[in-house]
């Protein structure tokens, strides 16, 4: 079986240093552990300049779509780590799917606008990485083999130069960021959904509002403040024509490795106290909640139901319920669900059977989905779609892109959101879609003038 070449580098905590000398090259993608704020990521990993870069076409079917991805992948081959080499990815694809890339899985109403026009989905695949794995503190570059020698050459000399990169530009809001709807649409929203949960339609609806404000300049120097200010091990940054996604996601959507698979769905959340006490309480109060403890469980099973269609019978499994972790903003109620891709199956048809997560949609999830773009007046966009690598291996990790920024044609648009159930009340709800963004808010606020 071929092999990658790998290069040793001298180990960095933190990706930025490295990944800015290649942030504005076409392709250009971080996935983001953001180290050292954050602790439960192992591995970072980026490249740019990819082989081949693919978006659906106009009406192409979603499977259809993950069927080109696999054939590109196929093209580049398989290849594992060198012995005593732990890799995450080999070569292969980075990139995004959309929130919106449901719409070509399964069949949904067009009532919400679709006033950002992000394509549902973009892919790259790369022949080359730079990864670093946190817990064995190395920092390599990973080379597929058919990646001519010149080009490795290449990358070898940009990494190892001894120059540091340029700084990054100025970024700057031009006015403060503003909810599309207010207060009483978003009761009007809620109590809208809780009619709907009366009536037997559904169990649960993940309702966002999107905040949006002007900007100008450098997207990178943007990523740079909001990571300081919010670390986790599921950022993100990927490059786009006329802008960039900016994602600090504590959530992880599906993991495969070595075919078992992993969904951590989030669902409860506290803000952090103002003093030990107070943050004490509030996380106790979180464990406590039945409330949350309830929309957490609707959650996990769905993820077990939605896992069972692309894993072996009998190996879907619920190993954590209702831990906690915290971040900077905020304390959440996490669970696990783990199982085994059935025989013959892979990534892709495990991402057509998910997609997209069941903790930012609702239950049932179609139903949920259907009363979303009812009563969300726009698209999400990149909103609790995905950002995600599949290598040559079929290995496969993702994130769900909440707390997420997406710069694009000049316009900052930033989405928050929670599950709603019966007896939520919307006065809370509406301060907790806010609590979970402040941080991000806040932080791109800094730069007006």
């Amino acid at each position: 079986m071929p092999t990658c070449c790998v290069h040793p580098l001298p180990y960095h905590a933190d990706p930025r240093e490295r990944f800015a000398l290649v942030r504005a090259a076409p392709g250009a993608c971080l996935l983001d552990g953001g180290r050292p704020g954050a602790d439960r990521g192992r591995f970072d990993l980026f490249s740019a300049w990819p082989e081949q870069r693919l978006s659906p076409e106009s009406g192409e079917d979603g499977r259809a779509f993950l069927a080109r991805c696999r054939a590109a992948l196929a093209s580049l081959g398989r290849a594992e780590a060198p012995d005593g080499c732990e890799l995450p990815f080999t070569g292969g694809l980075l990139g995004y799917l959309g929130y919106d890339f449901g719409r070509r899985l399964e069949r949904l109403p067009a009532q919400a606008a679709d006033d950002l026009q992000l394509p549902d989905a973009a892919f790259g695949l790369h022949a080359w990485a730079l990864v670093s794995d946190h817990q064995r503190q190395t920092s390599q570059l990973v080379f597929h083999p058919s990646l001519a020698a010149q080009r490795r050459d290449a990358l070898i000399a940009l990494f190892e130069a001894p120059a540091t990169p340029a700084p990054p530009g100025e970024f700057r809001l031009l006015a403060p960021f503003a909810a599309d709807i207010d207060a009483g649409q978003y009761q009007a929203a809620i109590e809208r959904i809780q009619a709907y949960i009366r009536a037997g339609d559904c169990y649960q609806v993940n309702f966002a509002q999107r905040f949006q404000a002007p900007w100008q300049g450098d997207p990178w120097a943007a990523y740079g403040a909001l990571r300081d200010a919010c670390p986790t091990p599921f950022a993100g940054y990927l490059a786009l024509d006329d802008g960039a996604i900016l994602s600090l996601s504590p959530e992880r959507f599906l993991s495969v490795r070595q075919g078992q698979v992993e969904t951590r769905p989030i669902k409860g959340t506290r803000p952090r106290g103002r003093d030990a006490g107070e943050d004490r309480a509030l996380a106790a109060e979180l464990l406590a909640s039945r409330k949350d403890r309830a929309e957490n469980l609707m959650i996990v099973d769905l993820l077990r139901n939605d896992l069972g269609r692309s894993c072996r019978t009998g190996s879907v499994r619920v190993p954590e319920l209702f831990a906690l972790e915290s971040y900077p903003n905020v304390h959440h109620l996490v669970s696990s669900v783990t199982g085994e891709l059935a025989a013959g199956l892979d990534a892709f048809d495990l991402l057509a059977g998910s997609f997209p997560g069941g903790s930012i949609t609702g239950a049932p999830k179609i139903r949920a989905m259907q009363i979303i773009d009812e009563l969300e007046p726009s698209r999400r966009s990149i909103y609790c779609g995905s950002l995600l690598f599949i290598d040559s291996r079929g290995e496969m990790d993702s994130s769900i892109c909440i707390r997420t920024v997406l710069l694009q044609a000049g316009q900052a648009s930033c989405w928050g959101g929670g599950g709603i159930v019966m007896d939520s009340e919307w006065q809370s709800e509406y301060e907790e879609s806010k609590t979970k963004v402040r941080v991000l808010l806040q932080t791109l606020e800094a730069t007006l003038d």
